[in-house]
């Protein structure tokens, strides 16, 4: 008998942690599973989730009729008070159907407060933490108070963490906890592969591609890598950077774009599906984040054989050792100027750190982070 598994998400696409699942759920077999995946927000299903799954949402978003909108306004609204007003297993009792022997909350935030909630003692429930929770505390707004907090997480069987900087932040934030796992991210490295450039062009007589990936939002630090280009610009290198992602920024980021009249050096095409041909073209990636619990994206740089720069967060010393596979700066805008600086002007330090990407690659096999997967579930 196949077993029933739930995945609860906060939205189906847009980030690392979405990414993340679909992968996993494009990975193992379905003829062993049967998936319902739940997203707390309805959007529309742009990435490739696999046929044979059944995907539900809690606050639905589609209505075709002005009197459709306006029932669909009023039951989101009744669902947020008791959201808000009543206890998890209230609401995990009036807007979750079904009965699973494996209950997922595969982010942080609203949709673990959900799963906490689950009235099927016989469930075995997974927490997965894809962000440093002692840093980037991001996730009270989910919960009524912080004591809530504490004692959803208690209500898992398994917290899995995708970094041990993560699980070691995560116990800082939340001392009681005492279930908490190291389970990294899968990546679907052959796939990403098949988008490397064999030969790439050389660096002289071109601008050098940078390349960054994320959304726009304040936890990326965009808006500190835009200044730090500013300033490469204005001192006379010929670079390009381009940011693919999407969010609440992108509006200030662009008038900071057109204000400082750096539209042919910094480009923002939006979110893009399949980002592996742009980001296998570029030199150098740079990761500007305030905070991370493990990069997918340093991931995938890695994998297309990209030189890295990035600021210090959770994970990327797992990811790149101590400046072996790649320059980590300190979390600052200045430092990491410095070290986006040290790579722009020495071609031949960006083609050594593309070697050691390379080299690094291959410790991203996706079957055996599966396998860790499928025995937890």
């Amino acid at each position: 008998m196949k077993k029933k598994i739930l995945f609860m998400i906060n939205s189906l696409h847009g980030g690392g942690a979405e990414k993340v699942l679909q992968t996993i759920l494009n990975n193992i077999n379905l003829a062993e599973y049967d998936i319902t995946l739940y997203s707390v927000n309805e959007d529309e299903p742009r990435d490739k989730y696999p046929e044979g799954i059944t995907i539900r949402h809690i606050f639905k978003q589609k209505a075709t009729s002005a009197i459709g909108r306006f029932f669909l306004k009023l039951t989101n609204k009744f669902k947020l008070f008791i959201y808000y007003h009543f206890s998890a297993q209230a609401f995990y009792r009036l807007f979750v159907r079904g009965i699973y022997d494996t209950e997922v909350a595969f982010i942080e935030g609203y949709a673990t407060r959900i799963i906490s909630g689950s009235n099927n003692k016989n469930s075995k429930k997974i927490a997965w933490v894809h962000i440093d929770l002692h840093n980037y505390h991001w996730t009270p707004i989910a919960y009524r108070n912080d004591a809530e907090e504490i004692d959803a997480y208690n209500k898992f069987s398994t917290i899995a963490c995708v970094s041990n900087d993560t699980k070691d932040n995560l116990k800082l934030r939340f001392p009681s906890l005492n279930n908490v796992i190291t389970i990294y991210n899968p990546i679907d490295d052959q796939a990403i592969r098949q988008h490397k450039a064999a030969n790439q062009a050389s660096l002289h007589n071109r601008p050098i591609r940078l390349i960054s990936l994320g959304r726009l939002v304040h936890q990326k630090g965009y808006d500190r890598l835009l200044p730090i280009i500013k300033r490469l610009h204005a001192e006379g290198h010929n670079i390009h950077l381009t940011i693919l992602g999407d969010g609440e920024d992108r509006l200030s980021l662009e008038q900071y774009i057109l204000e400082n009249k750096l539209s042919d050096v910094i480009s923002l095409p939006g979110y893009i599906e399949n980002p592996y041909k742009i980001m296998a073209e570029s030199d150098i990636f740079v990761c500007s984040s305030r905070s991370e619990g493990y990069s997918t994206a340093i991931t995938e740089a890695l994998i297309l054989g990209i030189a890295i720069v990035t600021t210090k967060c959770s994970g990327t010393s797992e990811l790149l050792g101590n400046n072996e596979f790649g320059i980590i700066t300190e979390n600052s805008e200045d430092a990491l100027y410095t070290g986006i600086a040290s790579l722009i002007s020495s071609p031949n330090l960006i083609e050594y750190y593309k070697q050691q990407s390379a080299k690094r690659s291959s410790f991203f096999s996706l079957s055996n982070l599966i396998d860790n997967i499928k025995e937890i579930l």
